[in-house]
């Protein structure tokens, strides 16, 4: 049984072309492979389509499922076989109850409801007006599922039969074939607009790959308008790189097969987008496959994602090995750092030394500089953000720049007239727009223009699952250069720490790895963009702050003396070479020193000698670590000075620990000076 608006003849008088009919056809058929009942009723309201469904899950008579039948006589035959209650009324109550339902069709409104019927079927009823037309009801069996299934599956070949007998039912019944080419064009545009709404892109194409249908969703994919998409090949619309890729999916689908696949392609702004889509052969009667059904999904947004997360995955472990490295050097550059300085104390003044002494300790400060770029690419670097005025701190760097560019470059500063503040450590801030300044004059080394521009920006909640930061509003910062600009395929490398696009020698590659690092662990993000000979735009973003940056604060003066010689510290270090480094500038310092090379160690020393007025520890050490160390001392003595030293970053201080200063490896003997001054001594006991 099929889908009914108004018989149609096969002939010769027969409205539409046979291909318009064909597909009418087509869609009728559908209508009545669908699992639920569909029926339309016009504003009347009488029935204008209904399909097999409705019979089997409604059990109306067919001789009243007809066209025209209005919707009364079905509320009426309802009432009187008890599908809404008692089937035993008068025929006062049966007509009261019709007028009831009826005036509450006439003011019909979206509803969703359940219905049990005297048989024990529950069915799901859903009813959408059609705006000056009609409604739609749509009614599903909730009931037993599997029961439903195997009912649809044995009535297949009944409802074959019954479909060629409706059709050519339809095919004699010539007097009404105006009104049935009007309700067509009516239908035809609703499914229309149907499709159109659905979320997808939906196409038919024929053996011949031309398309004979598209919806709006499909169209608008390819930057075409849906009624001249019809007709052209796969190939012209596709272009030749993207139907490429897809050609071997299609000729499987034209051996029969259905095929799934992803492809890119190129779309007229010139950014690659993805699909994922499914096509599904039709059949033909006489063999082979007549044409395919296409449904494609855009998945550019999920791939972005997905390429977002390989990005940050592979920064993060490179982040974690420089980390770690980091700590091995920092242990290194202490005992370099510490035993040149001791030679260089012990060792005659104006004899020479100086000359070997000062470039081995100028190499180990760069390594100490080297580390601390390894540490902002990892995100290990301690940060001191505070709100800054972005726009001051750019124009007051404009002199520091033109002296670090050549004089061939021009600097542009597009800053907005209205203060913007960021939060934001600012010495940081401006090292990475050295450092993206430097590349710029690299990359323009017959001259150029060098722009440095400020904005608001507001990051959406779906934006911001794309550009991994959270909602809210931020300051972007562009560094745009007129210089030779980077190939395609090195773009995705040029965060990584140590590439760098430079000659040999004429660079560390740390300069954006260190940059991307600040932002990133600053809570926002970068981008570059690119074009080879036509320069370069880096753009980031960091958040915004509503507050002005703080006055500075008034100097303070140290005024606590330290007795040294009176305080008996405890070193505790498990690196033998870095302990007896430290050992030897306590000792200048005038602290008497025992040492224990491990946390287990040192606390049997806290628990047995009394005399013990300092902790120095460092704080990463198998077995029980400085921090866990430094809380056993607490428990112990809770006004003992401590001071813990690493080759880490001082960040992810465990709760508790916070207020435990801490002094980062390679130091000299006048930073720990410093640290150790500036520690809280207890008052001595008075005499």
């Amino acid at each position: 049984m099929i889908a009914r608006i108004t018989p149609v003849s096969a002939s010769p008088g027969r409205a539409g072309t046979p291909e318009e009919l064909r597909r009418y056809d087509l869609l009728l058929a559908g209508f009545d492979l669908l699992d639920q009942a569909i029926a339309v009723f016009d504003a009347s309201p009488k029935l204008v389509t209904w399909n097999k469904a409705m019979l089997r899950l409604l059990d109306f008579p067919e001789a009243m499922v007809r066209v025209g039948t209005p919707f009364e006589d079905f509320v009426r035959f309802n009432i009187q076989r008890g599908e809404y209650g008692d089937k035993h009324r008068s025929s006062a109550e049966v007509e009261r109850l019709v007028a009831e339902r009826m005036a509450a069709v006439r003011a019909f409104q979206p509803h969703h409801a359940e219905r049990t019927r005297p048989n024990g079927q529950v069915l799901s009823i859903r009813g959408v007006p059609i705006p000056n037309l009609g409604f739609v009801t749509l009614w599903t069996d909730v009931t037993e599922q599997r029961r439903y299934e195997q009912l649809i599956e044995s009535q297949n070949a009944e409802l074959e039969s019954r479909v060629r007998a409706r059709t050519a039912e339809l095919e004699a019944a010539t007097t009404r074939l105006d009104n049935v080419a009007a309700q067509l064009a009516r239908s035809e545009e609703r499914l229309r607009l149907i499709m159109d709404a659905i979320p997808a892109l939906i196409a038919y194409v024929d053996s011949g790959e031309r398309y004979g249908f598209a919806n709006k969703g499909y169209a608008d994919w390819f930057g075409l308008d849906k009624n001249t998409i019809v007709g052209r090949s796969i190939e012209e619309v596709f272009g030749p790189e993207a139907y490429t890729q897809i050609k071997p999916y299609l000729e499987q689908a034209a051996a029969g097969e259905q095929v799934s696949y992803e492809y890119c392609r190129t779309n007229t702004d010139g950014k690659p987008v993805y699909a994922r889509s499914a096509v599904v052969p039709e059949a033909s009667l006489s063999g082979g496959v007549q044409g395919f059904f296409v449904l494609s999904i855009d998945i550019t947004e999920q791939k972005a994602s997905q390429a977002a997360l390989i990005q940050a995955q592979k920064m993060e472990a490179v982040g974690q090995l420089t980390g770690g490295l980091a700590h091995d050097f920092n242990n290194l550059l202490t005992i370099i750092t510490g035993n040149l300085h001791t030679l260089r104390d012990k060792l005659p003044a104006h004899q020479g030394f100086e000359d070997h002494l000062e470039p081995a300790l100028a190499a180990a400060r760069r390594g100490t500089e080297l580390i601390r770029r390894l540490l902002t690419f990892s995100r290990q670097q301690p940060l001191e953000p505070a709100p800054v005025e972005v726009g001051a701190l750019v124009h007051g760097m404009s002199q520091l720049l033109s002296r670090s560019l050549t004089e061939r470059i021009d600097i542009k500063l597009a800053l907005p007239t209205e203060k913007l503040h960021a939060l934001v450590d600012p010495h940081q801030l401006e090292n990475a727009l050295l450092n993206l300044a430097i590349n710029a004059r690299d990359a323009m080394p017959d001259g150029g223009t060098l722009t440095i521009s400020l904005a608001t920006r507001h990051v959406s909640p779906s934006l911001a699952l794309l550009v991994e930061v959270p909602a809210g509003d931020y300051v972007q910062f562009d560094v745009s250069d007129t210089g030779t600009g980077i190939s395609p395929e090195l773009m995705p490398r040029l965060f990584e720490p140590f590439f760098t696009t430079k000659a040999f020698g004429a660079g560390s590659g740390l300069g954006l790895a260190m940059v991307y690092g600040f932002i990133r662990q600053s809570g926002g993000n970068i981008r570059i963009l690119s074009t080879p000979g036509k320069g370069t735009n880096v753009r980031f973003i960091v958040p915004m702050s509503d507050s002005p940056p703080p006055p500075p604060a008034a100097p303070r003066h140290a005024t606590a003396s330290v007795t040294n010689q009176s305080r008996l510290t405890l070193l505790v270090e498990d690196e033998p070479e870095v302990r007896k480094v430290i050992r030897q500038q306590l000792t200048e310092l005038g602290f008497p020193v025992i040492e224990a090379s491990n946390g287990v160690e040192a606390r049997a020393m806290l628990e047995a000698v009394d005399d013990i007025a300092l902790l120095v520890s460092d704080t990463v050490m198998p077995g029980l670590g400085g921090r866990e160390l430094a809380a056993e001392a607490r428990r112990l003595r809770p006004q003992l000075p401590i001071l813990l030293i690493t080759g880490y970053a001082t960040r992810d201080v465990p709760a508790g620990s916070s207020s435990i200063p801490t002094l980062r490896k390679p130091f000299d003997r006048a930073a720990l000076a410093a640290a150790l001054a500036a520690l809280d001594y207890p008052e001595p006991p008075a005499s």
